[in-house]
């Protein structure tokens, strides 16, 4: 089996995992406003309120991911030579967007309730149900980190902290609701919605930040930088290497490397040792793209330092 050929299975299979995930959050997100919606109206809890809230922005985001994910692994075409993978960042930057708004709103209905508070009704339901969702959002959880390690896509990585900080969100309910039937702490429902909103408004900002990192076409971490170069380095027939670019857009990694090599080579031998050296990057990133220049050892020639 080619290179090329392996490397068009293993994208294939990111793709199959990245919609399986993305059609798993939609599912839990739609089963769980179900649910909280019944539990909210039984109970009038703020901090169930917020929970709810959270589900509903976990099913928008989900559906915009889908969405993303899709056009994310649309292959290259004549306009979009690089392909589609900056839609996953787009997507990213939008769900932050619009999950910060409806924490400010969150935010704004618990001090409301602080000031006016009101009783909670019900609450044997409510705790039912937020356990209920605590077992189901760690299930999804733990299959979102695994597609995450397998594909590296940010949309389910950042799916995947949606549901993480509604695992935090659902445990913080509970005791709410105990706190408040124990020993009678009707502020503590009010507070903890808060606390809820201020927590999501930081994840929307780490959310944000990934994003942007990818839109900016930030180098990849230096460790893979080294490894690449480590890789290079290890055929026998390149001396040094130099200006690597790298950067990421959504499941895809862009490789750009110089090869210095003996410049008394034969222009074939030295396409060779290029495609040898590419081949191995490949094999260690598969869902990759690499560009190889080759460069005659000894030469002298304009190099920005932030290349290198």
């Amino acid at each position: 089996m080619s290179e090329a050929s392996s490397h068009g299975e293993s994208m294939e299979r990111v793709g199959t995992l990245m919609r399986r995930a993305t059609y798993a959050s939609i599912g839990v997100a739609t089963l769980l406003v179900t649910v909280k919606l019944g539990a909210w109206i039984e109970t009038n809890s703020v901090s169930l309120l917020s929970s709810l809230i959270d589900s509903l922005l976990d099913g928008a985001a989900s559906l915009a991911n889908l969405i993303a994910v899709r056009q994310a692994l649309v292959p290259p075409d004549r306009e979009h030579r690089f392909g589609h993978g900056k839609a996953e960042p787009l997507a990213s930057l939008g769900q932050a967007a619009f999950i910060t708004g409806s924490a400010v709103l969150l935010l704004i209905e618990a001090i409301q309730h602080l000031i006016h508070s009101q009783p909670i009704t019900n609450t044997r339901a409510g705790l039912a149900v937020m356990i209920f969702a605590v077992v189901v959002t760690l299930v999804l959880v733990l299959y979102q980190r695994a597609v995450v390690r397998r594909t590296g896509s940010l949309v389910v990585s950042v799916d995947a902290f949606h549901y993480r900080a509604d695992l935090v969100l659902n445990i913080a309910v509970i005791v709410a609701l105990l706190l408040t039937v124990e020993f009678g702490y009707v502020l503590i429902d009010p507070i903890f919605g808060g606390a809820i909103a201020l927590w999501i408004i930081w994840g929307a900002w780490e959310v944000a930040n990934q994003a942007i990192v990818q839109l900016m076409d930030r180098e990849l971490p230096d460790v893979e930088r080294e490894r690449i170069r480590a890789i290079a380095l290890s055929h026998p027939e390149v001396r040094a290497v130099h200006d690597m670019k790298t950067r990421a857009a959504g499941p895809i990694s862009f490789i750009q490397i110089h090869l210095e090599m003996d410049g008394n080579l034969p222009l074939v031998k030295a396409h060779r040792i290029a495609d040898e050296v590419e081949a191995s990057i490949l094999a260690a990133y598969p869902r990759s793209e690499v560009i190889i220049h080759q460069d005659p050892a000894g030469i002298q020639e304009p190099r920005a330092a932030y290349t290198h």
